[in-house]
């Protein structure tokens, strides 16, 4: 059986402001509380320059979907 593909998106459950670090928690493996701080510390020490890609992301990685059975593309509507 084929898995489906591992997506890169943005995390509806664990989200402080867009859920970027909740997606690359969730797509990593990693807590995503660790993805915040090394984002808040890096932002500090790197003049900010995490914080205009944490924004880049928010428009890049899209929202994960509702329904995890979803794809993108699919048209047959899922069976219960």
């Amino acid at each position: 059986m084929n898995k489906p593909a591992k997506r890169l998106t943005r995390s509806r459950d664990d989200k402080w402001l867009g859920g970027v670090c909740g997606g690359i928690g969730e797509y990593t493996g990693v807590d995503a509380n660790v993805i915040r701080i090394l984002v808040a510390v890096g932002a500090i020490l790197g003049v900010g320059t995490l914080i205009v890609a944490y924004i880049v992301a928010l428009f890049l990685i899209p929202l994960e979907d509702s329904d995890p059975g979803f794809v993108a593309g699919d048209v047959t509507p899922p069976t219960n």
